[in-house]
């Protein structure tokens, strides 16, 4: 038989790179470990006889770090290979939580230690993402860019649906500690994967004048956009309430209402499902003015609020975080999208970096005092607060010019910081 008439197997698309296909994977399997772990860490706080407090505390410990360092992960991620700086975040988290499970499994782990080994798992993070969305950004090109986007993002939030689904019955069936063994486990795989990435491509950094001034160079970079610091501003607030909600009233709802952490962890599942539909969605559409779209979709971010507060029997909150979860990754795809084709690719991991430090400053806060908003105005107010605040602040961003006009290009902007192609034509969608 002739070689060149033996069918292959599908082909990948063009933009689907060694890179990109490598961090997709890597992003599945970290994915799946997460989103998991993120419940089990909250149940293991109270199996050791926590309350809403004591969660708020170990949740606000991980998020912590990441306000500290997120900055200085940001400027080594545009100074040092990017696949290292992911490498080593990756073995710092497989350590934590390799740590927090056996502390789990050995019998009762003390709250200082589950904060310290969250606050360690935040440090990682700090470190990996800017470095991660840069690498990421740098793997595609051209007008597939917001496509490539989308099914990363698909793959990665289907990975959540099963390890949410996944965590919250193996919480319920063996505890909280396997659950954070298989998290740690899933690190150690990912790390590994990631070590394989090329960066060859990107051109190699020219000596600066020091960390201090890639920092104030990616704050230029930052606030001279109004649509980026202004949407930063409102995830500030919109992400510490939602994350408040989510990390410390739903357990505690699932607990007294739902039937404990199965039912909330498909209630996370289903928030998962929808981002996947929502990914899927933006494989196909692409809305003209990516902000506008993006940011009329995170109105429906405040809905799962609302019914914790009532609260919702488990159905109805099902179908709650699906719409919530399906509106809010259209924003994801629409706002990486803009970042790419805005940002000059040196500057990506420090402006993401200035992105994530907005993004979660409160969160630690609002992660700390939930317990004690729950104790002075009863848990169903802080709900309807939260909700109400995301619906605020999303709709005061809407008066930032930019955020209802930024038009999609088809080329990203060159080194220079000007735009490489014309802005395309409409193709339909908002505006």
């Amino acid at each position: 038989m002739n070689p060149a008439s033996v069918p292959h197997g599908p082909r990948r698309p063009t933009w689907a790179g060694r890179n990109y296909s490598l961090l997709t994977t890597a992003g599945v399997v970290t994915s799946l470990g997460a989103n998991g772990s993120l419940v089990a860490a909250a149940f293991a706080v109270l199996d050791a006889g926590g309350d809403g407090g004591d969660v708020g505390l170990v949740a606000a410990a991980r998020t912590l770090p990441l306000v500290v360092f997120l900055l200085i992960g940001g400027a080594l991620a545009d100074r040092l290979p990017r696949d290292r700086v992911m490498v080593a975040a990756n073995a710092l988290n497989c350590l934590s939580q390799g740590t927090f499970a056996v502390l789990v499994l050995a019998g009762e782990p003390r709250l200082w230690q589950m904060m310290l080994l969250s606050a360690l798992g935040g440090t990682g993070q700090a470190f990996f993402g800017p470095a991660a969305e840069g690498m990421l950004m740098s793997s595609v090109e051209g007008e597939q860019a917001g496509r490539a986007f989308a099914v990363f993002r698909m793959a990665v939030q289907g990975a959540a649906l099963g390890g949410a689904a996944l965590g919250g019955a193996l919480i319920a069936a063996v505890g909280p500690g396997w659950v954070l063994a298989l998290d740690a486990a899933a690190f150690a795989l990912a790390g590994a994967l990631r070590s394989f990435l090329d960066v060859s491509h990107i051109p190699p950094r020219a000596p600066g004048e020091g960390m201090p001034a890639d920092l104030r160079d990616g704050w230029r970079e930052f606030i001279g956009r109004p649509w980026l610091w202004g949407i930063v501003v409102q995830f500030s607030i919109t992400n510490a309430v939602v994350g408040a909600a989510e990390a410390v009233y739903g357990p505690l709802v699932a607990r007294d209402s739902l039937g404990g952490a199965g039912p909330w962890g498909l209630a996370l599942a289903a928030f998962g499902a929808g981002t996947v539909t929502g990914a899927l969605l933006m494989t196909r559409w692409k809305p003209r003015r990516l902000l506008l779209a993006g940011t009329l979709c995170v109105f429906p971010a405040a809905l799962p609020s609302v019914a914790l507060a009532v609260p919702m029997p488990a159905g109805v909150l099902y179908g709650v975080m699906f719409a919530a979860g399906t509106t809010v990754e259209v924003f994801g795809v629409s706002w990486m999208t803009a970042l790419y084709q805005e940002i000059p690719e040196e500057k990506l991991s420090r402006v993401s970096a200035y992105d994530w430090f907005g993004s979660v400053a409160l969160t630690p806060l609002a992660t700390a005092l939930a317990g004690p908003a729950e104790a002075t105005f009863g848990r169903a107010a802080a709900l309807w607060g939260c909700a109400g605040l995301v619906v605020l602040v999303t709709a005061l961003v809407l008066l930032v010019p930019d955020v209802r006009t930024l038009p999609r290009r088809t080329q990203p902007v060159a080194a220079s910081g000007t735009a490489s192609a014309d802005a395309e034509r409409p193709v339909g969608g908002l505006g």
